[in-house]
């Protein structure tokens, strides 16, 4: 490093320990002008750019340069791989992760942060190796344990996941995230549960934290296992309100949000042009949270034609990129504003250029991110040959498993009974406008119907994908791909009813929700 970068650095770090964003930002790019082969600054651009300005295009040029100028240094190709994944530009994460350091570097710190890059990308087989790699050369702590435990529990190892989630609680001396996750792997019961371990550590956990709620959410997931379904409320409602207060839902921020996108998006205005493309075609999957969105990719890819790619955020990084404006959530009411603008074939021919290596050689793959439900009528303008199934279920049954589900930071709406009932009748309303001005466009599979006789769900909905029926696709024992969503383990199970009207269990207390959902 020369002294001028050394100097350069300096600065930086200390307009960045006095939060000095905007002069941070000019000494980076100084530092990117004078040494443009630094990618360290480039990447740390690029991340000021998207968190100020939101201009994503110009922090990508940033994250490509810096790409092209990764020397031998995993920890640099791990840095620059991740950020840019946050922008959508998989494939060219993808081509940092063949920098020859990855395979040699002896850096336990590496090797989990190229794991987590990994597992971003569904490629949880790969991640796995990795934190292997990290453990055989002694690496050990809860957090490690923890998410070691997480691959297992993804690539279907349930027992070694379960042993190492245990192994996890010994290292605490607070481990919410692990407790619920044990509780998750399989029913609880009276001669084994783990309700006295969690009780003592919410007495020791620092309270209101996300730790805290995760043992909350423990506590209700094994009472109500163990049928003790008071007490099982008492922790449920604990734990939602820790989330609710830490994340405070802003309902009229996203009620306006559905108000413009179904302003904006007219029959008219979302008329497709007759573009094709080439090469493997996606299948998106759409719905609620915990709506059975897992249990129909896992039947569609258990078809001979039809990989399964997972949750990708592929396709609104290209909205974002196409109207030069970063966004968290999947949408916001900035993009909406510029959807006149956008250039939706581009948008398509770009989506594919990032997705379609996921097919892994198969004409079909399934793109299955639930809040794509948002973005409906987007895809249907820029990817008019795609399919689109929209995963149904009861109001109740899909409001109650969003309550009780403990999604972390995401889904702020499901904290709360009130906010919760509210969007799921934006949820409703923005499909039945979506039915309404594209006919046709979109299959609604009923999520009642495809467990109670999913072999003949599976017909109809092969059918609308213009794929021929195959024998077996409902069973979902055949399928050994990764999964990593809440219902992994449940996943590998053969279909079954039993969630169908789990909420009566709480009927007295769901009451008021079920009242504002009874037109519904």
């Amino acid at each position: 490093m020369s002294p001028f970068e050394e100097r350069a650095w300096q600065k930086i770090r200390r307009y960045l320990d006095s939060d000095q964003q905007v002069a941070a930002r000019i000494a980076l790019q100084s530092l990117v002008q004078r040494a443009p082969a630094n990618v360290e600054a480039r990447v740390m651009l690029a991340g000021s750019i998207l968190s100020g300005d939101k201009l994503v295009r110009d922090a990508i040029l940033h994250l490509h340069a810096a790409a092209q100028a990764l020397p031998e240094n995993a920890d640099l190709v791990a840095m620059t791989a991740l950020a840019l994944l946050r922008v959508g530009e998989v494939v060219a994460a993808r081509q940092c992760l063949e920098n020859p350091d990855v395979a040699r570097t002896q850096s336990v710190e590496n090797l989990m942060s190229l794991a987590h890059v990994h597992q971003l990308l569904g490629e949880h087989h790969k991640s796995l190796a990795l934190m292997d790699r990290a453990k055989a050369l002694g690496y050990d702590n809860a957090d490690f344990r923890y998410f070691r435990g997480l691959q297992l529990q993804f690539n279907g190892r349930l027992a070694e996941a379960g042993e190492v989630m245990e192994s996890c609680l010994t290292m605490g001396p607070t481990f919410g995230r692990a407790s619920l996750s044990l509780s998750r792997l399989k029913r609880q019961t009276l001669e084994s549960n783990h309700l006295a371990y969690i009780r003592e550590q919410i007495q020791r956990v620092e309270k209101e934290t996300e730790d805290h709620a995760s043992f909350e959410f423990a506590q209700f997931k094994e009472l109500d296992d163990l049928g003790d379904y008071d007490n099982a409320w008492t922790a449920l409602e604990r734990g939602n309100a820790i989330m609710h207060r830490r994340l405070r839902h802003d309902v009229a921020d996203e009620g306006a949000l559905f108000d413009a996108l179904i302003e904006r998006t007219t029959a008219d205005f979302l008329r497709p042009t007759e573009t094709q493309f080439s090469g493997p075609q996606p299948i998106f999957v759409i719905g609620l949270p915990r709506s059975g969105t897992t249990l129909l990719e896992r039947i569609l890819g258990n078809h001979s034609l039809v990989e399964s790619a997972g949750e990708l955020s592929d396709f609104p990084r290209q909205m974002q990129w196409q109207a030069n404006h970063y966004s968290y959530p999947a949408l916001d009411r900035v993009l909406v504003e510029r959807a006149d603008e956008l250039d939706y074939a581009n948008i398509g021919k770009r989506y594919l250029e990032q997705s379609q290596w996921r097919a892994n050689g198969k004409p079909f793959y399934v793109d299955k991110l639930p809040p794509n439900f948002l973005n409906a009528g987007f895809i249907h303008r820029a990817l008019p040959q795609a399919p689109i199934l929209h995963m149904v279920r009861d109001p109740m049954d899909a409001c109650f498993s969003n309550y009780k589900a403990m999604f972390g930071g995401a889904y702020a709406y499901s904290y709360d009974q009130a906010n919760l009932v509210t969007h799921y009748l934006r949820y409703r309303r923005l499909i039945d406008h979506w039915h309404r001005v594209m006919p046709g466009r979109i299959l609604d599979v009923s999520y009642n119907e495809l467990v109670r006789d999913p072999e003949a769900k599976a017909r109809e909905i092969l059918a609308f994908c213009k794929l021929a029926y195959e024998p077996g696709c409902a069973d979902l024992t055949r399928n050994s791909t990764p999964v990593a969503t809440l219902s992994s383990a449940q996943s590998r199970e053969k279909i079954n009813d039993r969630s169908i009207g789990e909420w009566r269990r709480y009927e007295k207390q769901l009451a008021g929700m079920r009242a504002k959902l009874a037109a519904v």
